[in-house]
């Protein structure tokens, strides 16, 4: 782990990043949280203070009480709807525009898309689509459903069952696809960049480890200490917001 004067650490991973032919990049609720985003445990507040994530992110909650979870998503929804992307979205948005390197985020609220991010791997989903509860394979934009159908939650529209979030809830499995992609881009990549993101929620944690045993040089950019530390090979303390850009900037990117 390079660690030591801020300015030459930053250097020393900008030239690193800047040499590499292929980069994956891991992001999680850190890099949305200079643009207002709680995580989901902050959420967890105010009116819904008294409720617990197994009430609002298992689908036995869901099941139990639809109209609550829905709204409650549906509130955060509207918040994230009017939030904005950072200068760290917009930094690692110009990153991913060609082909050399690939975002992949934990995060739900869409902002690397909305920053002009068109290589976007979502691990738990987005907040800003529902999909049929019952698996039938529909899934669209919740807020055009809520537009077509009044009721609380909407049905699907191509079997009428229910309609939920399409967010990753506890005890469900990643979506295989984007976890398959995820584990591609990482068995590649030169260079693992881990933003904003504690590397403590299994399974998605365990991917920078996965590019590292590939060879990957991993860069971790977060304000308090991970896990992963001890075996990065460069570690910049720091929000997001302030520091990738200027380490994209030192990799001349």
């Amino acid at each position: 782990m390079a660690v030591g004067d801020p300015a030459r650490t930053l250097g020393a991973a900008g030239q690193t990043l800047g040499a590499a032919r292929r980069i994956v990049v891991l992001t999680g609720a850190g890099v949305s949280a200079e643009s207002g985003i709680a995580t989901f445990r902050d959420a967890l507040s105010g009116l819904w203070a008294n409720f617990s994530p197994q009430q609002l992110a298992t689908e036995e909650g869901f099941r139990s009480d639809p109209a609550l979870v829905w709204n409650w998503y549906k509130e955060r929804r509207i918040r994230i709807a009017a939030a904005r992307p950072n200068a760290a979205h917009e930094a690692l948005a110009r990153l991913a525009h060609g082909p050399r390197a690939q975002l992949v985020t934990q995060n739900v609220d869409g902002l690397h898309q909305r920053a002009g991010a068109s290589r976007v791997i979502e691990l738990h989903g987005n907040i800003g689509r529902a999909k049929c509860l019952a698996l039938c394979g529909w899934m669209g934009p919740a807020e055009t459903l809520e537009a077509q159908d009044a009721r609380v939650p909407p049905r699907c529209p191509a079997c009428s069952a229910l309609a939920r979030p399409d967010v990753v809830w506890f005890g469900e499995m990643l979506p295989q696809a984007a976890w398959d992609a995820a584990e591609a881009a990482c068995q590649v990549a030169q260079v693992c960049l881990v933003i904003g993101t504690s590397a403590q929620v299994y399974p998605a944690a365990g991917l920078a480890e996965l590019a590292r045993r590939h060879g990957a040089q991993v860069i971790v950019v977060n304000p308090e200490a991970t896990p992963l530390d001890d075996d990065a090979a460069y570690v910049l303390r720091g929000t997001a917001a302030h520091l990738v850009p200027a380490l994209l900037g030192a990799a001349g990117r």
